[in-house]
């Protein structure tokens, strides 16, 4: 008699056959896991059409297989242009870029007003434009200099822990306090019909919907904005810029060229650089003499042009505010590292 520890298994249910199990074709195949590394540097992006400025990063980040990234400031979706994304390192220094001063070209639609401030709204008011180059030269002028805005309800800004376009969508509208800007320039781009365009330089925080709106009641026809594009921010501007469809057509190998070293967002503080010996203490946090005036930013230097972190100097001292680690410089200063691309022209 057959012990039952011996005999044969039963056949499997429903007549099967036994075997691995064959792929189910109604399953999509897995996609293989991305392996990220550490890339350092800035990528000047070119941000298209209805994109979030976060949908925009986790692209790029996804196409250079990037640990850690980050963006320099929020774009609207409907807005496009300059979006300086930092990697690696280079998120030491995206506080540079946030602060820096913007520039862009808006069109407005002049004769209406909408819900939003801009295109996506529903129009609630129509006037006619009864306007002429001198009165539109004249109230153009009156928005230069410091001026005063009230943001926007349909804003990321937020009240209580909660953004002011969430209270809107709700069809509420809550108190907040006007914020001053500084409009550096103001120049008519083109004005036919009721359509004007506008070159701007400002300050951060500047709210071009708000002021496209406040353009609008100043020439007594109200405005609302339908194009919005960044042209520059502090020393960056569109030139060399890339957008997602060009990055994405690109090899590995191209892609990574296309980034800017880290010290781009810095590129127009003064430099100082320093020998061997300091650099060493500098990079540990230790503080320098250096015989340089009192400077509230400057971007330093070690031996063979190696980027160290940035510092301001007060009486005498170089005092250090962002730094890079030691790993960090010997990596960026490695031979395997792509050369570095052409160094990009100033903003006007």
């Amino acid at each position: 008699m057959t012990p039952p520890e011996a005999a044969s298994p039963p056949p499997p249910q429903g007549g099967a056959p036994s075997g691995p199990a064959k792929p189910d074709p109604r399953r999509p195949l897995a996609r293989p896991r991305l392996v990220r590394r550490a890339v350092h540097g800035v990528l000047l992006l070119d941000k298209p059409l209805g994109w979030s400025s976060n949908d925009a990063l986790q692209k790029a980040k996804w196409l250079l297989r990037a640990e850690k990234a980050g963006h320099t400031g929020t774009l609207d979706p409907l807005a496009t242009g300059l979006l300086p994304l930092c990697f690696g390192a280079a998120t030491k220094f995206s506080q540079v870029s946030l602060d820096a001063d913007k520039a862009y070209r808006a069109t407005l639609r002049l004769g209406q007003r909408t819900t939003t401030g801009d295109l996506e709204g529903e129009v609630v008011d129509e006037r006619p434009v009864e306007v002429d180059r001198a009165r539109l030269d004249a109230v153009v002028a009156r928005f230069c200099g410091a001026i005063d805005q009230l943001p926007p309800m349909h804003s990321a800004l937020k009240k209580d822990g909660k953004a002011l376009y969430e209270y809107a969508r709700a069809g509420q509208s809550v108190e907040r306090p006007t914020r001053r800007v500084n409009i550096h320039a103001l120049d008519i781009v083109d004005w036919h019909d009721a359509v004007l365009v506008i070159d701007v330089r400002c300050s951060k925080g500047t709210y071009i919907r708000t002021l496209a709106e406040d353009i609008g009641e100043a020439l007594g026809c109200g405005a609302h904005l339908t194009a919005l594009r960044r042209t520059a921010s502090g020393p960056l501007t569109l030139a060399g810029a890339v957008t997602l469809a060009e990055l994405e057509a690109l090899d590995e190998p191209a892609r990574l060229a296309r980034l800017q070293p880290l010290d781009t967002l810095l590129a127009d503080w003064p430099r100082l650089t320093l020998p061997a010996d300091e650099a060493g203490k500098f990079l540990s946090g230790l503080r320098r003499r250096v015989a340089r005036p009192d400077a509230a930013a400057v971007r330093v230097y070690g031996p063979d042009a190696a980027f160290l972190g940035s510092a301001h100097i007060t009486a005498g001292e170089l005092i250090a505010d962002r730094l890079l680690s030691p790993a960090e410089v010997q990596s960026l200063s490695s031979p395997d590292r792509p050369p570095a691309p052409e160094p990009l022209p100033a903003a006007a």
